[in-house]
């Protein structure tokens, strides 16, 4: 741990060509100045307007250490991810005079940090980036890995860039504040990393769902417990992008339930939340590897069980195949006509599922297909 560091956080190390750590803890404000370095470099911060009080005060606290500072306010969610909003990133990058020496700073959730990554990668083929996670799903996922993307009318995530954070803060603060059905959006991500990697974490969800169900009431252990999920997920990341940064291999068992997540945000225009997606999609790839006689029915049994245990749907429409398959047909994992798809072998043991007989996917999407699905979380 760093001395500037507060008591009471943990920091994992994320390996690779070039490392960085994640710092998890509360209050870590002091963190940034560090970590940005020479009082003469200019920083460009990347917020949403839900977060122009917190981007302040960030402002603030750069303009005492010396730094001078641009603030950029980008629409919110998915809707920041535009070759538009990354062109006007650009415009006051180039107006500010931004050298190679200069570094840009996320602030917010996972749009914005898929966001800020990939302009940090382009201008001047590259720059540091500083990620300052607000919300669960940006701490455990986004912000950490290096993968940067906007999206295009074809699909999510289809251009992008590889281009790790020189540091990421996961300031525990900030998820007091933080909606519901945004929190448990980000416990997908936490539990996937249980399924394909450490069981640790789907018993830590199991031995107390309801203790996860509001963040704002997260103070002692159940402070402490969040922080362990937090940690055991982003070292679980980091452990496979150390090893895999430009997802040769390893790094796809991270994309779990993610191709059929992925063509359910397409089919529902972004209206759905990442972490819903997620949850359907994990239950989509449990019975595709059931019907293909690689996982056991209690091992589906128990995805269902803990993703509901925390307000997660496991259920999606029955009457969308047709823009499902197409949209899956899409996916990065794909290759050519042949679909791809990450499942498992038991619980901690992910594996690769390629080109399905078709009757599997039909009956794996009847297996999570209702007339009367979950609801998925609110609307965004």
């Amino acid at each position: 741990m760093n001395p500037t560091t507060p008591s009471g956080t943990s920091v994992v190390r994320v390996e690779g060509d070039a490392p960085y750590d994640v710092v998890i803890g509360s209050h870590l404000g002091a963190e940034l100045p560090r970590l940005v370095g020479d009082p003469t470099t200019k920083v460009l911060v990347i917020s949403p307007p839900a977060l122009a009080a917190s981007a302040a005060v960030v402002r603030d606290d750069l303009v005492a250490a010396g730094h001078v500072v641009v603030l950029a306010e980008v629409p919110d969610a998915e809707a920041a991810k535009t070759a538009e909003v990354a062109s006007a990133c650009w415009r006051l990058l180039g107006q500010a005079e931004f050298t190679r020496s200069d570094v840009i700073v996320s602030l917010g959730g996972g749009a914005t940090t898929d966001l800020a990554g990939f302009v940090a990668s382009t201008w001047l083929r590259g720059v540091r980036v500083i990620h300052l996670p607000t919300t669960l799903l940006a701490m455990v996922d986004a912000a950490v890995g290096g993968k940067t993307g906007i999206n295009t009318a074809e699909g999510k995530n289809l251009v992008g860039t590889f281009h790790p954070p020189v540091g990421v803060l996961c300031d525990l603060a900030s998820l007091g504040t933080l909606p519901r059905d945004d929190f448990a959006a980000g416990l997908a991500e936490v539990i996937k990393c249980g399924f394909i990697a450490d069981p640790e974490i789907l018993a830590l969800v199991e031995k107390d769902p309801g203790a996860l169900a509001d963040p704002a009431t997260a103070t002692g252990t159940h402070l402490r417990v969040l922080q362990e999920l937090i940690e055991r997920s982003v070292a679980v990341k980091a452990r496979v992008v150390g090893e895999d940064l430009r997802e040769a291999g390893l790094r796809e068992i991270l994309n779990y339930g993610h191709t059929f997540a992925h063509a359910i945000e397409q089919t529902e225009h972004f209206t759905w939340r990442h972490g819903a997606a997620v949850s359907v999609g994990m239950v989509f790839a449990a019975e595709l590897a059931r019907l293909a006689g690689r996982l056991g029915d209690d091992d589906v049994a128990r995805h269902r069980s803990v993703l509901a245990s925390v307000g997660l749907p496991v259920s999606y429409r029955a009457d969308r195949w047709d823009q499902l398959h197409t949209a899956m047909r899409r996916d990065k994992k794909a290759r050519g006509d042949l679909l791809r798809f990450v499942v498992l072998d038991g619980i901690g043991r992910p594996a690769r599922l390629e080109g399905p007989d078709p009757s599997l996917l039909l009956a794996a999407y009847a297996a999570v297909g209702s007339d009367a699905p979950d609801a998925p979380l609110t609307p965004r």
